[in-house]
């Protein structure tokens, strides 16, 4: 019987026999395309921004670092490199075993630019760009796409600065009770009671304190300004009378002289000295001095500390009238009651400017870090995200 090719025609048509594994082969592919594209875009969006977070505290440590003179600006780009590395060290994919992990340095560039601004004061760019190679999935592997590149920036600006030109008197307790000790140790040494041989310790006593915390401030006001074109200091000390006290003048080392030679004896009465204090630095010759030498109008201190309270309260009512004098002028003052009674206290926080400009020390490790904290005052430092 002759074959009928039209019949046999219609009828393969006809048969829908074996369509399915037909489909499944033509869409199964582009599926698991999908997915593999699905699985690897979600990595690469994590992998972003956990790139991006590394690279901003990268430039932000180097940055920090900068302004607080830590490091150099080499040091610097080698520190916000490592800082890659560190950051990125949990979030990496493991290697294979015949491979390296990924090299974050050859991926990293770090560029720091350094320009002076006012007088000694230095600003910093550190700009950290960065990279990484995200493994795709097995899915994308087997459609021939074994892996993407993710690529960040980041800036980061600092600077060292003095806000302005700055002239700082310090008002200081040198009355016998400055005489006392602290509960500071000092040193140790091997003692014996009977027959017994034990660790005694020495302490520091107030004045000694004082010289050492006063004389750190100095430390960093000098550093803030090496080339002495922006800072003027002076002290003068008192007990029951006011001591000779030391002019302002530009840099430390005559207030650090005057500091080193403080001694304790006597009573305690500060309504002088304060108002040598206020009258110095309140004078219209010390803007006309800033201007003349570095152009600007100064930021002017007064430091006062007190281990007690004046013998007299006239005392105290003839303080209270230069600090509100000095207030009302626009002087800062700081004041540091160290280990003083409350009278004494309240003296001190009535004049200081704020709470914030008041200290309570009651030792010599408190009255080190108040002195710390008006020198980072005066000599502030500012870092900044960018971009």
């Amino acid at each position: 019987m002759p074959l009928n090719f039209s019949h046999v025609g219609r009828e393969f048509l006809k048969d829908r026999k074996g369509n399915l594994s037909i489909i499944a082969a033509l869409v199964l592919p582009v599926g698991l395309a999908a997915a593999g594209m699905a699985i690897d875009m979600s990595k690469m969006v994590a992998s972003k921004a956990a790139l991006q977070n590394a690279a901003d505290a990268a430039a932000l440590a180097a940055a920090s670092s900068l302004a607080n003179d830590e490091i150099s600006t080499t040091q610097a780009e080698a520190l916000a490199t490592d800082f890659v590395k560190g950051q990125m060290a949990n979030h990496i994919d493991a290697p294979e075993t015949d491979e390296q992990p990924f090299d974050f340095t050859s991926c990293t560039d770090v560029d720091v630019q350094q320009d002076t601004t006012v007088g000694t004061a230095k600003k910093y760019t550190v700009k950290v760009s960065t990279c990484y190679d995200v493994q795709y999935s097995a899915l994308s592997a087997f459609m021939g796409r074994s892996s993407g590149r993710v690529s960040v920036a980041s800036t980061t600006q600092s600077s060292t600065e003095s806000k302005n030109a700055l002239s700082m008197y310090l008002v200081l307790d040198r009355s016998g009770s400055m005489a006392e000790y602290t509960n500071t140790v000092s040193g140790s040494y091997q003692c014996r009671y009977g027959r017994k041989t034990t660790t005694c310790y020495t302490y520091y006593d107030k004045v000694t304190a004082l010289r050492m915390a006063a004389t750190n401030l100095m430390e960093q006001l000098k550093k803030a300004d090496p080339d002495k074109m922006f800072v003027r200091t002076s002290a003068v000390s008192y007990n029951s009378s006011m001591q000779t006290p030391v002019s302002l003048a530009w840099s430390v080392e005559h207030t650090k002289t005057y500091i080193s030679n403080l001694t304790a004896n006597g009573g305690t009465d500060s309504g002088l000295a304060f108002k040598t204090a206020y009258n110095a630095v309140g004078a219209a010759t010390e803007d006309t001095l800033h201007m003349q030498k570095n152009g600007q109008v100064p930021s002017k201190y007064i430091v006062f500390m007190t281990d007690g309270d004046n013998n007299y309260t006239s005392a105290d009512t003839e303080t209270k009238k230069w600090c509100d004098n000095a207030r009302q002028a626009g002087i800062e003052v700081y004041s540091v009651a160290f280990m003083a009674p409350s009278r004494g206290q309240a003296l001190l926080s009535y004049c200081a400017t704020s709470s914030a400009h008041y200290f309570k020390a009651e030792d010599a490790d408190d009255l080190n870090a108040a002195f710390q904290y008006i020198g980072e005052r005066a000599t502030a430092t500012a870092t900044r995200l960018t971009q």
